[in-house]
Parts: C-alpha cells; structure tokens; sequence
C-alpha cells in the first residue's frame, strides 16, 4: 500500500497543476477600483479642426473615441445622454458654443426701445447655448426664449442662461424697493430688494419657458437707453440683491463683463464669482487670451471668453473647463 502511494501521487500532482494553470488564464485577476479607473481613462481630445472645433471625423473614429462603458437597461435617449456626459467629461480641450437672447428673434418683436433683428443662431460646431432672458433691460422678457429654448433641446445643445441687471431706476426702486429679503428702511436695502427683485422676475420667465440649468450669468454692463445710475456703491447693491436671489434660488451664478464695463458700473465690488469674459469684435485666440489672470473682473476663476463674428456671439471654454461642462450647463 505505502509503495502503491508513492507512485500514484506525481500524477495527481500534474493533475492540480494542469487545473490551476487552465484555471489562471481562463480568469484574468481583478484591479482596484483606481487601477479600473485609471485603465479607462481615455486619451486627449483629437485636435481640433480648421473650424476650429474638434473634428467629427477624428471623434468619430475608433482610435479617437474613449471606450464608455453604459448602463444596461436604460432606454436609448438616457443611454445616449450618458454617453456624451461621459465623452464630455473625457474633453481636454477648448469647446465652442454660442449665446443668444432677443436679438436673434424674429424681426419685428420686442420693446420699442430693443425691437428684435432675426441675427442668426450658433454655427453648427456650438455645442453648448447661453440664453438670455430679457429683452435688454430688466423686467422685460426675451420674447420668443421659449422656441429659443426648444430650438437649443431639438439639436442636444447643453443649455445655461444669462440676465441683463440694469437701474436703478425712481420707478422700479419705488415698486419694488419696499419689499424683499432686505431693510428697506434704508436705501442700501431697498437698492438691494430691487435687485432681488430684478431676479426673481426673470426666474419666473426663464420656468415658464422651460429653460433648465444648473447656473446662471449676471450681465453687468452699460445699457443704451438704460443707463445704470452714477453711483457705483447704489449700482453695486442692485447686483448684490440679484445675487442673493438666485443662488436662494439654488442656481450657481458668475458674472458676464469686461474688466473696464465692471468697474464703470459697480467700482470696486469683488464677488470672487466665476467669469465669462468679453473680448468683443475679435477673434477666437483673443477670447481664449481673455482666460488669463490679466483680464480678471472681480476675482473670479475664467470660465468662457467671448468673440463677435460674422453676427454671432461665439464662446470657447477656457482651460481646465471642458471636462466640468455639467456644472454651468443642462444636458437635454
């Protein structure tokens, strides 16, 4: 018996190794969730095309596209939201969109002061929309933002929104100075109830038009025919006030202006609020050169820059946004 054992056992020997080995590569060994993470991450963005947006043949291609792993059981419009949520997050470099608000409504709307000039709507390389909600100043809505907005949503367009602040103004501070969230026993408060006030008009348009987004531009700048007042420190309270009723509105907000229009309208305020900065009748490197500290307006990060051509208003992400779309825009 003991000599039966000793020769059988090299053969259940080769045996257990024969099964481990078949065993190990049938199963490839299991990462870390940072080692998985890390393997999916994918390569920088394709560059960009003469246009000047990353080229849709180069996205297209299997070597430029990211692998994007999506959820089983979802129906397609969820599945197709949740892969270009995940390409966008995977974008190194600049994107393009555009803004738009009265001016590209049909001819003929509009306050009298702001009659509407059917301008033409963004390129078709835009890949994003700010909307603005007035017709110039306060208190007067864009008039066609809703078609505006189904526009935005038919092309999957994400969607963010800017407002006009303006005054003050003896008839609007003494309709809307009197009541809001600050003393208006004195004048800083009514200032700031008015801006307040200013806000949550517009939010009332911007709901009823069914524009969604997770944040909001502050457009401080002079309005022809609407002048702020000369007191920048009573200007400055007006946008506090319209600060206040946004963010109370659980929007995020930043401000739209130039360094020089800023400081003309409300001096010396700093918010420290994220930026979308003009660069006005230039180019799209002159509005990417805007994302630098020197252009800063109130002491906020760089997050747009902005250029006027061929009678549209192109926008371009400055560095290190691409990849954070989400936080100042909705995905339809």
């Amino acid at each position: 018996m003991p000599h039966r054992s000793a020769r059988t056992r090299p053969g259940l020997l080769a045996l257990l190794v024969t099964v481990l080995l078949l065993g190990t590569a049938c199963e490839a060994p299991l990462q870390p969730e940072s080692r998985r993470e890390a393997a999916a991450t994918p390569s920088p963005a394709a560059p960009a095309s003469p246009s000047g947006s990353p080229s849709r043949a180069a996205s297209a291609s299997p070597s430029a596209t990211p692998s994007i792993e999506v959820p089983e059981g979802l129906e397609k419009s969820a599945r197709d939201q949740v892969r270009r949520q995940a390409e966008r997050r995977a974008r190194r470099g600049p994107v393009l969109g555009g803004d738009i608000s009265w001016p590209q409504c049909p001819t003929g709307m509009g306050i009298p002061e702001r009659r509407t000039l059917g301008l033409p709507m963004p390129r078709p390389e835009a890949e994003y929309v700010v909307i603005g909600l007035t017709n110039g100043p306060s208190f007067t809505a864009n008039p066609c933002l809703a078609d505006q907005v189904g526009w935005a949503r038919q092309r999957g367009l994400l969607t963010s929104a800017y407002v006009v602040l303006s005054g003050p103004y003896a008839d609007t501070l003494a309709r809307f100075g009197g009541r809001g969230p600050y003393d208006s026993g004195t004048e800083a408060g009514r200032l700031a109830n008015l801006g307040h006030a200013q806000a949550r008009y517009a939010l009332g348009v911007m709901r009823r038009a069914g524009l969604e987004t997770p944040f909001v531009w502050l457009d401080v700048e002079p309005v022809p025919a609407f002048d702020w007042s000369d007191d920048p420190a009573a200007n400055a309270q007006v946008v506090r006030g319209a600060a206040r009723a946004w963010t109370d509105a659980g929007l995020r907000i930043g401000v739209y202006s130039t360094a020089a229009l800023w400081a003309g309208v409300v001096g010396d305020l700093r918010l420290g609020l994220p930026e979308w900065r003009a660069a006005g009748e230039t180019s799209r490197a002159e509005a990417l050169s805007r994302c630098s500290p020197d252009s800063q307006i109130q002491g906020g990060p760089a997050v747009l820059g902005q250029w006027l051509q061929d009678s549209r208003d192109h926008n371009v992400t400055c560095p290190g946004v691409a990849a954070d779309l989400g936080r100042y825009f909705h995905d339809y």
